[in-house]
């Protein structure tokens, strides 16, 4: 009997990307279905009681047009569509899920596990965007592009910017502070190395790797590495230790002047207290790609300061992160289809 995959892509991970690597790994014997949601172009949601979903949180879909597609399929392939205990209760022939992100945290996880579904994610997937996506905030900031850009932008050429007093400063120079080293921090760490800066690290679960480490690589606590950073740039996971990280007084303990970068998550920042520390200018400037809300309010103050680069929550969208997540989640199915255990199970 063929085996029945239901796919529910959206305008970044296209179903039929996922089709394709699906029929790669697995031939063409297969029962696919496919639907495309309208995410980015919508946004998507963070848990909502009133439809049962207080337990799934960043994920596009409603619950009955998921569970109507899905209907008798055993795999199922998605980014964002919510998966919760009473959704699960009304797929008894669901056995695979196989969730495009690096967590799975629009699946309730516990009713998973009591219904016997396999979840698999695709841990990492874009770990090469975020980290290039990164350096080039650091660089917007470090050598004034942003500075530059917007004065053009009003038609004011900035010779001034030349002047030894207000031009920027060459990584070479500086001391990096990389907060986290998991997947994306340890990649940032990498092509940090190439300008030749000093690198701190900070992140009490890992050791450095022997190359870093034979690189000059510090593994630094997290108050020795706020002192002496020019630019601390955030790449841990939220959890309860890490939810507002950085707050006034870490900020106090930063080197004035520092930069700031944060392409991780939001909920890591106490986005009050940065904000006076831009204002005060403890905190030279900063390059801020995710928030605590989303999007953002349009009379939100960060968006009236004049030393702050502010993108859409994009560092990890990239052509290669779909394809990468998608071949990925197929050979998942193909694994799960020919009986072997899962690369990455939640």
């Amino acid at each position: 009997m063929q085996k029945k995959i239901a796919i529910i892509g959206d305008r970044f991970m296209l179903p039929d990307v996922f089709r394709a690597e699906i029929e790669k790994a697995c031939g063409n014997s297969l029962d696919i279905r496919t639907l495309e949601m309208a995410w980015p172009d919508e946004p998507m949601e963070f848990g909502n009681p009133a439809l049962g979903l207080d337990k799934v949180k960043e994920y596009f879909g409603d619950p009955d047009e998921v569970v109507d597609f899905i209907g008798d399929a055993e795999i199922f392939v998605t980014q964002l569509s919510p998966l919760s205990d009473a959704m699960m209760r009304r797929l008894p022939g669901l056995k695979l899920v196989a969730v495009s992100r690096g967590g799975p945290i629009n699946i309730d996880m516990a009713a998973a596990k009591t219904h016997g579904i396999t979840v698999v994610n695709v841990p990492g997937r874009n770990a090469s965007a975020v980290a290039e996506f990164t350096i080039g905030a650091i660089l917007a900031e470090t050598r004034l592009i942003r500075v530059g850009h917007e004065a053009l932008r009003k038609g004011e050429w900035r010779g001034d910017l030349y002047r030894a007093d207000r031009t920027g400063r060459e990584l070479s120079e500086m001391t990096v502070g990389v907060i986290g080293y998991g997947n994306i921090g340890t990649k940032v760490v990498r092509l940090l190395r190439a300008f030749g800066c000093r690198i701190l690290v900070s992140d009490p679960y890992v050791q450095l790797s022997a190359d870093d480490r034979n690189a000059g690589v510090e593994l630094v606590a997290l108050d020795d590495l706020l002192a002496r950073s020019d630019v601390v740039t955030l790449h841990s996971r939220v959890t309860a230790e890490t939810r507002g990280l950085i707050n006034k007084d870490t900020i106090a303990r930063m080197k004035p002047g520092v930069i700031f970068i944060n392409t991780a998550r939001g909920p890591l920042v106490d986005y009050d207290a940065l904000y006076d520390a831009l204002v005060s200018g403890h905190i030279a400037s900063a390059m801020l790609e995710t928030f605590a809300v989303e999007p953002v309010p349009a009379d939100w103050p960060l968006l009236q300061l004049p030393n702050v680069t502010l993108t859409p929550h994009i560092a990890g969208a990239s052509v290669r992160t779909v394809t990468y997540a998608a071949e990925q989640a197929a050979e998942e199915v193909r694994r799960f289809i020919a009986g072997l255990p899962p690369v990455n199970p939640c």
